[in-house]
């Protein structure tokens, strides 16, 4: 028995080198039983999300309006923040329950307006990270990765639409708020490219595979539980 590992250390903290007694396999037990709990978890949030929240390749989503549980609400906003772990229960359950106008964990949740009912779940511009040099498998802002097949133009930097987005308004529906979050390349003070609004035409934008991958998915798929 490898020492080293960490199943045999737990087995011989428990007394049981073979991993055959009772208290080993309550534990499994135990631990299976977490596990299904969590996959239902996630089946179920998985399905309110298609029935209740849209989500934009431009990394904004729309919500119904109706109340929802606070896995999908955490979700949503683990995944249009870019963030790595999900907010803390405690800052979502409440609003989750009745959803509000609010600023939680790097979004914003805001009326839709000409988007319809409900919200409108967007990165909170304050909350963005600073422009970065611009390169193949560059990830900004923890939301966009700009693709290895991407000819990007030397001394290029990737960050924010920002203030810049009023020049661009005629160019999209979209409010201020979701079109100042945009990713844009710019070339010094200037603006090479912003793929989500196909300027300055199609040939440029498609040189630049500029998508919306954040780490992970508001829904990512389940692995459910077989009985063998």
């Amino acid at each position: 028995m490898d020492a080293a590992a960490l199943r045999p250390r737990l087995r011989m903290l428990r007394r049981d080198r073979d991993g055959i007694g009772g208290a080993t396999a309550a534990l499994l037990a135990t631990a299976t039983a977490a596990a299904r709990r969590r996959a239902a978890r996630e089946t179920a949030a998985a399905a309110a999300l298609a029935e209740e929240v849209v989500v934009r390749p431009e990394g904004y989503s729309v919500l119904s309006g109706r109340p929802v549980s606070s896995d999908v609400l955490a979700a949503v906003l683990q995944a249009l923040s870019g963030a790595a772990y999900p907010p803390a229960p405690r800052s979502v359950t409440a609003v989750a329950a009745a959803l509000r106008p609010a600023t939680l964990a790097g979004v914003q949740l805001l009326p839709a307006g000409r988007l319809g009912p409900g919200l409108l779940a967007v990165r909170e511009a304050a909350a963005m990270a600073l422009p970065i040099v611009a390169h193949p498998d560059t990830i900004w802002d923890g939301r966009f990765r700009l693709l290895g097949d991407s000819s990007v133009p030397s001394g290029a930097m990737l960050g924010a639409l920002g203030r810049d987005a009023a020049q661009f308004r005629e160019f999209s529906p979209l409010p201020s708020a979701v079109l100042r979050t945009l990713p844009a390349v710019r070339l010094g003070a200037r603006i090479h490219a912003v793929p989500h609004l196909g300027f300055p035409d199609r040939r440029t934008c498609e040189s630049l595979s500029l998508l919306f991958c954040p780490p992970r998915a508001a829904a990512p798929p389940s692995f459910p539980f077989g009985d063998a």
